[in-house]
């Protein structure tokens, strides 16, 4: 069995017993159809074969790249690409169940023209980025039905709430979208209205479907909330240069997600991270050549960076995972 010791940094490790205990834990929450996990935050089909194995078989995706691998995969049962796209010809070849987020005509148009045969629409619920007004919905599911698009319902995420650190004030804020939600699912019909995120999984209680994703491996600033799921993921980085009052470690912007601000190395601060380095006051001596785990503060683009992912239990590599679902 391979050690960590002996692969090369930075490279991603996740604790194994952590990352079985959050799948369990979410698939005892939300069994079987209540979740979609989001497989933008791990981009690994054999975690996703986990996760199905769980009972979770429905998959949230951003990318088409992230929908080919799942059906190339065979987990295309039931495939959600929760993002526009003007050109669907990919999507509309795949040997699954596709449905694709529209909140235009033009997305809509672009959908029926590559040959995928369900839509959801996608509702702004108060994060400024993709969906249509709530009052808009009804009329863009018409336009979808007439151009023969079967309308499965509605989506919407409440991505302004998930990371709030005040549990009352993230309920408040998803309760308040998931209205314009409901107002727009009401326009709409359908059997779905899918929305939330690790944040709010247990708050929203309006969707049939949560599309948590970042649970699983979980990072720095989901585990500030009250939340049950561990850490699991870290990235293994080697100790390249130490002065007298800081060190500096084979790690940076190119390995670690920092949109969500500094990772973490455990008791030490964190002064900067540039391009390859992360530079740091340790709480200890350290020496060149000293393996430490850096803790990213956001899950979904540090696995993005890297090409596999490493289950560790201690010091020893138990299995080794490609993330194979990278690129679009």
């Amino acid at each position: 069995m391979t050690s960590i010791s002996e692969l090369r940094t930075p490279a991603l490790l996740v604790d194994s017993a952590a990352l079985e205990h959050n799948l369990r834990t979410m698939a005892q929450a939300l069994p079987g159809r209540r979740l979609r996990p989001h497989v933008k935050a791990t981009k690994c089909t054999a975690l996703a074969r986990r996760q199905a194995e769980l009972g979770h078989r429905g998959f949230t995706c951003a990318t088409i790249r992230e929908m080919e691998g799942l059906a190339a995969a065979g987990l295309g049962d039931d495939l959600l690409l929760a993002n526009e796209v003007v050109d669907a010809r990919r999507l509309g070849v795949l040997d699954a169940r596709v449905t694709v987020a529209v909140d235009s005509e033009a997305t809509l148009e672009a959908a029926a023209a590559g040959g995928v045969r369900e839509v959801l629409i996608d509702v702004n619920v108060g994060l400024p980025r993709c969906g249509c007004a709530p009052g808009d919905a009804g009329r863009i599911a018409d336009l979808a039905r007439r151009r023969g698009l079967g309308v499965r319902g509605v989506m919407g995420y409440e991505g302004h709430a998930v990371g709030i650190a005040d549990r009352a004030e993230r309920a408040r804020l998803t309760e308040e979208s998931m209205r314009k939600l409901l107002s727009a699912h009401a326009q709409t019909g359908g059997e779905v209205i899918s929305a939330g995120g690790t944040g709010t999984y247990d708050l929203n209680t309006w969707a049939t479907e949560i599309q948590a994703g970042s649970y699983s491996l979980l990072d720095t600033a989901y585990a500030k909330l009250d939340l049950p799921f561990r850490p699991a993921l870290s990235v293994l980085a080697t100790v390249i240069s130490v002065s007298r009052d800081y060190c500096v470690a084979d790690c940076g912007l190119k390995a670690l997600g920092m949109d969500h601000g500094n990772p973490t190395i455990e008791g030490a601060k964190i002064w900067f991270c540039s391009d390859e380095h992360v530079t740091f006051a340790p709480a200890k001596p350290l020496r060149v050549g000293d393996r430490i785990r850096v803790w990213p503060a956001h899950v979904d683009p540090t696995v993005a960076y890297h090409e596999r992912l490493h289950l560790v239990s201690g010091d020893a590599v138990q299995e080794t995972w490609d993330v194979d679902l990278r690129g679009w």
